[in-house]
């Protein structure tokens, strides 16, 4: 035993704390370790343009990265997925496949697959037949577009759900692909179960629609510029749109959205687009509004020496924070040590900011890895006193119609049949003349799996239902308990 381990081990007697901290020390895998990629030098490695050519875009690359690695009993998974199952295409940039069973070391065929199965990267990156729920792999109540962001589009691409906050989505691509998007409906290819929503719009029409929005709605201060994943727009045309949008008396907060800060850094490493960054920071200063990057990574495996340094890159050129909006999943983060490991990884490794922790949205085929409010109310209470206040992130609901509500705001809980009761104190832009919105309730449901058993038992009975017997059922049920608490 070293005297390091010693010492913690004392350390953890004498504290007897549930989690024990430890500085986090960052590792890029070896990516040899994979037959594919056994020659590939590290000049390579940190190429953009390798790594953008390298990504995995289906089940033939990947064998001729993994070979026989990994069995015909996963391969065979994986396909069945993306054949029934995926409602995101398979993209996978190097970076972020080499973060997969980061310290196995292969000995041989076969010797990676039980590593692959129980991956956390590989189960949102890489989903698999076998992850998903067969009772009920999608609930009731999930829609392609859960959200309902497209409702609330001012112009195409531009929605404008909060009194004084907008989402730009400048377009419907990302550098890679996340299994749970709750963007499926427009990101991405179309999949054999999701036809994907096409803009319809030329890409500088609708941009130019936008800017001009948010000139005409002096009510709009906030401005997350997204997609799909900015990292994909051509730099001289995000600086050239960001160069406008600055310029808007109005806008006070831009948040540059990219999950390539994780997946790609070498993207961010790009000295034309650390340059560019620094124009628009100097810009945004001037103007005295606040720049940043929001990221977005679910697991400590993907937070590496190389998203450190773009990050660093990133503050140095003047941006005023990073910060990661992770999503809370079943299987890769639902834990307390596991939120905690992040975290330190983000805050002390890579001085990227927790932010949020956002419920997995209610998309088709996302109940294995979403959690019930319960359960995330639980991981709230649990990850509190490790960070500072300031770096502790929310775990927040996304509830259809209203927006982000920290899991603790609920207004009633249903928690037999899994229905949370939410309220809002602003109407969306779609609300104008609805004199009820902010009297009504609005729910989220949880996973039907973690029921008890007379919920499950409920929604084996009304699950089949078309959406108003639903609906109607719901209805009737919430009277029955209302006059029933009101009795008691």
């Amino acid at each position: 035993m070293s005297i390091e381990t010693s010492i913690a081990s004392l350390v953890e007697q004498e504290t007897g704390q549930p989690y024990q901290y430890r500085a986090p020390e960052l590792v890029e895998p070896d990516w040899t370790r994979f037959p594919g990629w056994k020659d590939v030098t590290d000049a390579e490695w940190r190429s953009v343009q390798w790594q953008r050519s390298h990504c995995i875009k289906n089940l033939r690359q990947l064998r001729e990265l993994l070979g026989d690695l990994v069995d015909e009993r996963f391969y065979a998974d994986l396909e069945r997925d993306q054949a029934e199952r995926a409602t995101m295409s398979m993209l996978v940039p190097p970076q972020m496949m080499n973060t997969m069973a980061p310290h196995t070391t292969p000995r041989g065929p076969g010797s990676l697959t039980d590593a692959f199965y129980v991956d956390p990267i590989r189960r949102y990156m890489l989903p698999v037949f076998s992850d998903r729920r067969t009772d009920w792999p999608s609930h009731p109540h999930a829609t392609r577009d859960s959200l309902h962001e497209h409702d609330m589009w001012a112009v195409e691409g531009l929605t404008h759900r909060y009194p004084t906050k907008v989402l730009a989505e400048l377009l419907p691509t990302c550098p890679q692909y996340c299994g749970h998007c709750t963007r499926m409906d427009l990101v991405g290819n179309s999949t054999p179960t999701v036809e994907k929503l096409k803009l319809v719009g030329k890409p500088n029409d609708r941009l130019t629609a936008m800017l001009d929005y948010l000139r005409a709605t002096p009510t709009v201060r906030d401005v997350v510029v997204s997609g799909g994943d900015v990292a994909n727009m051509p730099w001289p045309r995000l600086e050239a749109f960001l160069t406008e949008l600055l310029a808007i008396e109005n806008v006070r907060d831009v948040r540059l959205a990219t999950k390539a800060l994780i997946g790609m850094p070498q993207h961010w490493l790009q000295p034309d687009v650390v340059d560019g960054v620094g124009r628009v920071a100097d810009l945004a200063r001037a103007n005295g509004v606040s720049l940043a990057i929001h990221t977005h990574a679910n697991h400590a495996q993907s937070v590496t020496p190389l998203v450190a340094e773009a990050s660093r890159a990133m503050l140095d050129a003047g941006l005023r924070d990073v910060r990661n909006q992770g999503v809370l999943l079943n299987g890769v983060n639902a834990d307390p040590h596991a939120l905690l490991d992040l975290c330190f990884a983000l805050l002390d490794g890579a001085q990227i900011m927790p932010y949020y922790f956002y419920m997995c949205d209610m998309i088709p085929f996302s109940e294995h890895w979403r959690v019930s409010v319960k359960d995330a109310q639980r991981l709230q209470h649990h990850i509190m006193g490790y960070l500072p206040g300031f770096a502790t992130p929310r775990i927040v609901c996304d509830v259809p119609f209203v927006g982000k509500r920290w899991v603790h705001q609920l207004a009633d809980y249903d928690e037999e049949r899994g229905v949370s009761y939410w309220t809002k104190n602003y109407r969306t832009s779609i609300e104008g003349d609805d004199a009820e919105a902010l009297g009504r309730t609005y729910t989220y449901h949880d996973p039907i799996h973690t029921l008890p058993e007379a919920g499950q038992r409920w929604w084996a009975e009304h699950g089949n239902l078309d959406e108003a017997a639903l609906s109607a059922a719901e209805a009737a049920e919430a009277s029955r308990r209302t006059a029933a608490l009101q009795a008691w």
